[in-house]
């Protein structure tokens, strides 16, 4: 399928689309999680393969707090435990690939603002290893830069999707470039990535959660869009767009989810009750495609829908 790239759309306009069409959403199912005291587990990744075992990583905080820790999960009867002897991370939002073989896990890290009292300041981060035992910290992102994110293209080099704030990006928007190896990642390189035009308007913001590499070699971005309403409540919105690493063309973003498709639950705060945010995407080979995600920053939930990427992957 040819990526065909409009004029920008904003959040208005792909929530029409998206319910204009019947999209699939079914099977929606609020994760259980226990062995973590009342603190709740959100923003999880979709489950992953870790020594023959399905294991989440989730972020587990506080309802009344931002520090956060990440941690491993596998499913005891039906429900999601802590791995026993996994590590712990002082991470929020975690992701996961692989790359040359070897598992990368990366989070946003928060630490005291460098000028501003009683702030705080954030990067994302990223560990590599065999597994999730070996994890060893190797590259740090830019100050300031959450939703960074990297994937192995097929001749192995590395795509590097960037989402600079401020001067460069206003509320956060979308750049690629792409490296030879991990090895190349600097600040540098992201700092100068160029962002991908017409994809947010400046008043809403976006980012990549996970990328997957589709059967032609383009790249499958799983993300989320994002705006404030007339009240100042945020609305996050679980979006999908394709990227041709060999040519720089990208498709028009569009929705696959929306948060009354999911069941109902609790929100952090009430500014945050129409959050969905997306953690990973399983596709399922069949059509269809499990979307992993946390809700109002609270709690984890899973919907069954309509394989986003498929269409791209069809001649």
């Amino acid at each position: 399928m040819e990526l065909i790239k409009g004029s920008v759309k904003t959040c208005e306009i792909l929530l029409q689309e998206y319910m204009a069409h019947n999209q699939l959403a079914q099977n929606a199912e609020k994760l259980s999680f226990t062995g973590v005291g009342d603190k709740d587990v959100y923003n999880i990744t979709a489950p992953f393969e870790d020594a023959g075992e399905l294991v989440i990583a989730g972020r587990v905080e506080s309802r009344d707090s931002e520090f956060s820790e990440v941690l491993f999960f596998v499913e005891q009867n039906g429900e999601w435990v802590p791995r026993e002897g996994a590590p712990t991370f002082e991470l929020q939002d975690p992701f996961q690939t692989r790359i040359g073989g070897e598992l990368v896990l990366g989070g946003v890290q928060i630490y005291p603002h460098p000028t501003q009292e009683n702030a705080l300041m954030w990067r994302t981060v990223f560990y590599k290893g065999k597994s999730i035992a070996e994890l060893k910290p190797f590259f740090k992102g830019p100050n300031g830069m959450k939703d960074l994110r990297i994937v192995e293209l097929q001749d192995g080099s590395v795509g590097v999707f960037t989402r600079p704030q401020g001067e460069k990006g206003g509320r956060g928007k979308i750049g690629y470039s792409r490296v030879n190896r991990l090895e190349d990642l600097s600040i540098e390189l992201i700092n100068n990535t160029s962002l991908l035009d017409g994809q947010f308007i400046d008043e809403e913001w976006g980012g990549a959660n996970e990328a997957h590499l589709l059967s032609d070699g383009r790249i499958g971005v799983l993300g989320h869009i994002a705006n404030f309403d007339a009240q100042g409540d945020r609305h996050y919105y679980p979006m999908v767009f394709v990227l041709d690493p060999a040519t720089g063309k990208y498709s028009d973003i569009k929705l696959i989810a929306v948060r009354n498709k999911f069941l109902p639950g609790a929100a952090k705060r009430t500014d945050l009750v129409d959050v969905v945010f997306s953690g990973g995407l399983v596709r399922n080979g069949d059509g269809t495609a499990v979307l992993y995600a946390g809700i109002s920053d609270a709690e984890a939930h899973r919907l069954t829908i309509a394989d986003p990427f498929q269409e791209f992957e069809q001649a």
